[in-house]
């Protein structure tokens, strides 16, 4: 079977600190001018808050591809950091700086949100991975979108980064989510019947003025208006590259398998969204810990068992794509613990956020 219409698009948003507070800094949109001088302006963008810059990759063949360019990129981002007195990190939230004093990138459409969402948009500094996965066709699309919902909080757990905000333990490992929350149209996506259903949606929002253009849909997943592709927006962003790949393999497989049981007409169960929900708010709260729900069994399953189902679920289409290898990544998050995880634990060593930050910092390029 043929499988390379899944390609693989990824993104990320970086957090730029300064290396003697530790705290949150404007980059003052040089990394990105640079960026443009080294005709990356189409890899490098601004964000809404000075101190993000978000980078994404061409469209990838494999998870080895995709591999080279996440790394290439954090490489060349924390260069072009270093020459401003600066450095990078990945982690979902800061530890502890305060969102009150970020500066808003001059930009009207990053204005336009503001005026809009006031303060709902002005504290969301959080940083997110997305991951583009091609689809043979938008119908397509809408069909395997339906299906992997019930797979979004198991994907998401492995990708908790975020334990920290304003200098307080929040409890969640992924506090990243709550953050996002308060913007309209988040979450899990509804059940659509078909591309046409999809479609009509949003031109009925756009009709009635709730949204100008389709890219403020902001759920978890969503199928792209134009292309054939769903983008992946659940994910905090990964402390490192091996991280990022494996969950982006995740998801390429996770498309995979469904299309080929399309193809071998079966299909896998559909879930409300009410039940998603469920399993998204305890891997958001407890990560790689939680317990989540088999809805098949109707209890209780810890998430680490569901992993390891999911990584059986895959085995026969991952050797096709070329994932093999970043797949293999996924028992190590597992062994070691996510980004959240191992934050907290260097937090329990020393009590200090700025350890924390140095932390995040250092593995940014390992």
């Amino acid at each position: 079977m043929n499988f390379q219409q899944f390609t693989i698009g990824i993104e990320e948003e970086y957090m730029i600190v300064n290396p003697e507070t530790r705290e949150l800094t404007s980059h003052q949109n040089r990394i990105v001018e640079q960026a443009e001088k080294d005709l990356l302006n189409d890899k490098v963008k601004a964000e809404l808050h000075q101190a993000v810059v978000e980078v994404g990759t061409s469209i990838c063949q494999n998870a080895e591809e995709a591999y080279h360019d996440v790394r290439l990129l954090r490489e060349t981002i924390a260069k072009y950091a270093n020459a401003e007195g600066l450095r990078v990190g990945a982690s979902a939230t800061h530890p502890f700086s305060l969102w009150q004093t970020q500066s808003i990138t001059e930009n009207p459409r990053y204005h336009e949100i503001v005026n809009e969402m006031q303060d709902a948009a002005r504290s969301n500094l959080i940083f997110g991975l997305h991951v583009h996965i091609g689809m043979a066709t938008r119908e397509m699309a809408i069909h395997i979108a339906n299906s992997v919902r019930y797979f979004l909080p198991h994907i998401y757990a492995l990708s908790t980064n975020s334990p920290f905000w304003e200098a307080r333990n929040t409890g969640f490992k992924s506090y990243r989510s709550k953050v996002f929350d308060k913007f309209p149209r988040t979450g899990i996506p509804d059940f659509f019947e078909s591309i046409e259903e999809y479609d009509n949606y949003i031109k009925v929002l756009i009709k009635t003025k709730c949204i100008d253009n389709a890219k403020k849909i902001w759920w978890d997943l969503r199928v792209h208006p134009h292309y054939n592709t769903i983008e992946f927006r659940i994910c905090d962003v990964m402390l490192t590259t091996d991280e990022t790949i494996a969950v982006a393999a995740l998801f390429q497989a996770v498309c995979a398998k469904l299309y080929k049981l399309r193809m071998q007409n079966m299909n896998y169960m559909i879930y409300k969204r009410s039940f998603i929900n469920e399993n998204k708010w305890r891997a958001s709260r407890y990560g790689i810990d939680a317990l989540l729900i088999d809805f098949g069994k109707e209890e209780e399953v810890h998430t680490k068992l569901l992993i390891g189902e999911l990584l059986d679920f895959i085995d026969d289409i991952v050797d096709d794509l070329g994932s093999r290898s970043a797949i293999n990544y996924v028992p190590k998050i597992l062994e070691h613990g996510t980004g959240a995880d191992r934050q907290l634990a260097v937090f329990h060593d020393t009590h200090d956020f700025r350890a924390v930050v140095d932390f995040v910092c250092d593995q940014f390029l390992k």
